[in-house]
C-alpha cells in the first residue's frame, strides 16, 4: 500500500532531480494575506513571489503545505471532504514553460520510478477559451503528444484560476484525472459532469494573464508563473483504490481508535459514520491549528472562532456516538506522533494542544448546561403562549422558531442538532429554514469581520503599512527586553492607519510599563538606524540569533531583517529603509486578546 510518507518522498525526489529546490511549508496561519483566516492552498503563502518578489530559494521550488479549508465544512463526513489536508506543490516563478510542466506531470504520474499509472487510465482537462482569453490548444497538443487520448475542453468554471474578485494574475489550468473504470454516464460524459467516473488527482495552473478591472479582457502577464497542487490524502486514497480518505493512513488509525471507545460502531448507520469522520477530521484540524507556531487558541473571533467550532462540533458528534471526550487527548497524541515528524511546532506543543482541547471540552460542557436551561425557557414561553391563545382561539404550533434556535446556537454554543433532538423528544419541531437564514447572515458577518480580525498580515504593501510593519519588530524587541525572550509574537494585523500586535504575557500592562515600551521604540526611531535585509539559510539565521519560527528540518533560505543591535527577525513582508521613516510611535490601547495573550494597538504620528 502506498503511504503518504512515501508519496512525499517520491514528490521531493522527482522535483529536486529536475532542478527544483525543496522549501519548507509555511504556517497554517497566513502572514501576509488578510483575505483568508487560514492557509487554504499551497499558493497562498507564495502570493508575494507570484506577484514579482524574488524568492530566496530561486525560481523553481517545491514543498508540502498544511492547509485548512472551511468552505466545505458541512460536507465533511462523506467519503472525500476534509477541512484539513496537506498539499504537494511545485512552482515556476517568473516563467511559464507550459509544455515542460505538462511533461513533468505526465512523467511523475506514469513513470515506473514514481506513481506508475497507466496512461490509458488518465484523462485531462484544458481551458476551452472565451471572450477574455483564448482556447488552450497548446496544453491540449502537449498532452496528446505525451500519449493521453482523453483530453477535454472545459469552461472557466472548471479550468481557470484567478485571485479572489477575479482581478490580478490569472490563467488557464489543466487538471489530471484517474478514470475509475465506471461506465460513462452519457455520450457527453467528462471529468466535469460529476458522475464519479473521473477523479481529480492533480492540477497545473498557468498564470499567463492579468485582469486589471472586473469584466475586462485578460492581458498577457509580464511575469508569468506556474503553480501546481496535488492533495496528499485524496491522492493516497485514489492510488490505493480506497473507498474513502478515511480508509487510509492516520485517519484510518483514528477511526479504529474511536471504534474501540465509542458505544456505537463505525458503520452502524449513515449518521454514525458521519459523526466518526467529523470527529476524526475536526480534531486533526484542531491539532494543526493549536500546534502552529504562530499560536491560536479557541475564541469568539477570527481563527479562534473556527478552532472553537471544530472542537465543539467534534464534542457534539462524540455525544451522539457515546464517546467520552477525555479521549480527545489520546487522538491528539496519534496526530502529534504522525505529524510531529514533519512539523516541529506540532511536536513541541503536544502538552499545550492537549490542555487546550480539555479546556474547551470543559467550557462546552458548561455551555451545554446553560443551553439546556435556555432551551427550557424557550419551551416554557411557547407553553405560556399556548395557554393564553386558548382564550382567544389563536392556533399556536408546537414549533421552535429558527430565531430562537439560532440564539441558542450563537449565544450559548448549543448545537442545532441538539435543539432538534430535544424538541423532538418534547413533541416540537424547529423552523430549520429560518435557522438557516439566520446562520447565513451570521456567516456573512463573520466573513466581513475576518479581514478586520485577521491575525498575521498586512492589509497592503503601502509605505505606511511597511513602516508600521517595521514598528512591530521594534515593539517585539522592547517587549522581550522588558519581559524576556519567552515573549513571542502571537499574531499581527497591519493597515496603513495602525498596527495591532498580539503577544503572550500573563498580566495586564500598567501605564508605566506601556510608557517604557513606547519610549524604547521611539528611542530606536530617533537613532535613525538602517533596516538591513540579508538572505541566508535557516541554520545561519538560527546561529545569528534571528527571531523567527524554526519549524523546518531543511536548509531553506530566508530573509532576515536586522535593525542595528535592537532586532533581528526572519520576515517576508515590506519594511522601512531606516527607523527615522517611522517618525513617532504611540500606543493607543492595550487589552486582552484571549487567555494568556495580550494585544497592543498603536499608530505612527
Amino acid at each position: 500500500m502506498l503511504t503518504d510518507d512515501y508519496l512525499k518522498e517520491l514528490w521531493f525526489k522527482f522535483f529536486t532531480e529536475h532542478g527544483f529546490k525543496k522549501i519548507d511549508g509555511y504556517s497554517i496561519i497566513p502572514e501576509n494575506d488578510p483575505t483568508v483566516l487560514f492557509t487554504t492552498a499551497g499558493m497562498h503563502p507564495l502570493v508575494p513571489y507570484l506577484l514579482g518578489e524574488p524568492h530566496p530559494a530561486g525560481n523553481r521550488i517545491c514543498d508540502v503545505q498544511r492547509c485548512i479549508r472551511t468552505n466545505d465544512i458541512e460536507s465533511v463526513g462523506d467519503d472525500w471532504h476534509l477541512t484539513c489536508f496537506e498539499m504537494l506543490g511545485n512552482w515556476f516563478l517568473g516563467d511559464c514553460p507550459k509544455e515542460e510542466m505538462i511533461k513533468l506531470s505526465y512523467e511523475f504520474l506514469t513513470s515506473p520510478k514514481y506513481l506508475g499509472l497507466k496512461k490509458e487510465n488518465l484523462a485531462t482537462t484544458v481551458f476551452a477559451g472565451d471572450e477574455t482569453a483564448p482556447r488552450d490548444e497548446n496544453a491540449c497538443k502537449t498532452w496528446k503528444e505525451c500519449g493521453i487520448k482523453d483530453v477535454f475542453y472545459c469552461g472557466k468554471d472548471d479550468n481557470w484560476w484567478a485571485l479572489g474578485g477575479g482581478v490580478g494574475p490569472c490563467g488557464p489550468d489543466s487538471e489530471m484525472f484517474l478514470d475509475t473504470g465506471k461506465p460513462k454516464c452519457s455520450d457527453t460524459c467528462s471529468p466535469s459532469c460529476g458522475c464519479g467516473k473521473y477523479v481529480e488527482i492533480w492540477n497545473d495552473v498557468f498564470m499567463q494573464y492579468n485582469v486589471k478591472n472586473t469584466g475586462e479582457k485578460a492581458e498577457k502577464l509580464e511575469r508569468p508563473n506556474i503553480d501546481t497542487g496535488m492533495g496528499l490524502e485524496r491522492t493516497i486514497a485514489i492510488l490505493n483504490k480506497a473507498k474513502s480518505v478515511y480508509d487510509t493512513g492516520c485517519l484510518k488509525d483514528v477511526i479504529e481508535f474511536i471504534s474501540l471507545h465509542a458505544k456505537k460502531g463505525y458503520k452502524e448507520d449513515e449518521k454514525t459514520t458521519r459523526y466518526y469522520r467529523i470527529i476524526t477530521d475536526h480534531l486533526r484540524s484542531s491539532v494543526f491549528i493549536l500546534g502552529d507556531a504562530r499560536g491560536v487558541t479557541p475564541s469568539n473571533v477570527g481563527q479562534g472562532y473556527i478552532l472553537r467550532r471544530f472542537i465543539r462540533r467534534a464534542i457534539n458528534c462524540a455525544r451522539f456516538i457515546g464517546l467520552d471526550c477525555s479521549c480527545f487527548t489520546d487522538i491528539a497524541d496519534i496526530y502529534v506522533e504522525k505529524y510531529g515528524k514533519y512539523y516541529d511546532d506540532i511536536a513541541s506543543k503536544r502538552d499545550f494542544i492537549k490542555e487546550e482541547l480539555l479546556k474547551e471540552v470543559d467550557k462546552f460542557t458548561k455551555a451545554i448546561e446553560d443551553g439546556h436551561k435556555e432551551f427550557e425557557k424557550v419551551i416554557s414561553g411557547i407553553e405560556k403562549h399556548k395557554l393564553f391563545a386558548e382564550k382567544t382561539g389563536e392556533l399556536v404550533e408546537n414549533k421552535i422558531s429558527g430565531k430562537a434556535a439560532f440564539r441558542l446556537y450563537d449565544t450559548f454554543g448549543f448545537p442545532f442538532e441538539l435543539t432538534k433532538e430535544l424538541a423532538l423528544e418534547r413533541g416540537y419541531s424547529v423552523d430549520q429554514d429560518e435557522f438557516n437564514e439566520k446562520f447565513k447572515e451570521h456567516q456573512e458577518k463573520s466573513r466581513q469581520a475576518a479581514v478586520g480580525q485577521f491575525k498575521g498580515g498586512l492589509a497592503d504593501s503601502s509605505k505606511q503599512s511597511a513602516y508600521l510593519h517595521t514598528a512591530t519588530h521594534l515593539l517585539l524587541a522592547g517587549l522581550q527586553k522588558k519581559y524576556g525572550f519567552d515573549v513571542k509574537q502571537r499574531g499581527s494585523n497591519i493597515t496603513p492607519e495602525r498596527l495591532r500586535f498580539d503577544f503572550n504575557l500573563d498580566h495586564k500592562m500598567t501605564k508605566e510599563e506601556l510608557d517604557e515600551i513606547e519610549n524604547f521604540v521611539n528611542d530606536a526611531i530617533n537613532r535613525a538606524i538602517p533596516v538591513v535585509c540579508e538572505i541566508m539559510s535557516l541554520e545561519e539565521a538560527k546561529i545569528n540569533g534571528a527571531e523567527g519560527i524554526f519549524a523546518s528540518k531543511y536548509g531553506q533560505e530566508v530573509k532576515v531583517y536586522t535593525i542595528g543591535d535592537i532586532s533581528k527577525e526572519i520576515c517576508g513582508g515590506p519594511h522601512a529603509e531606516n527607523t527615522k521613516d517611522l517618525h513617532h510611535f504611540k500606543i493607543i490601547k492595550e487589552e486582552s486578546s484571549s487567555s494568556g495573550i495580550r494585544r497592543i494597538k498603536a499608530i505612527l504620528d
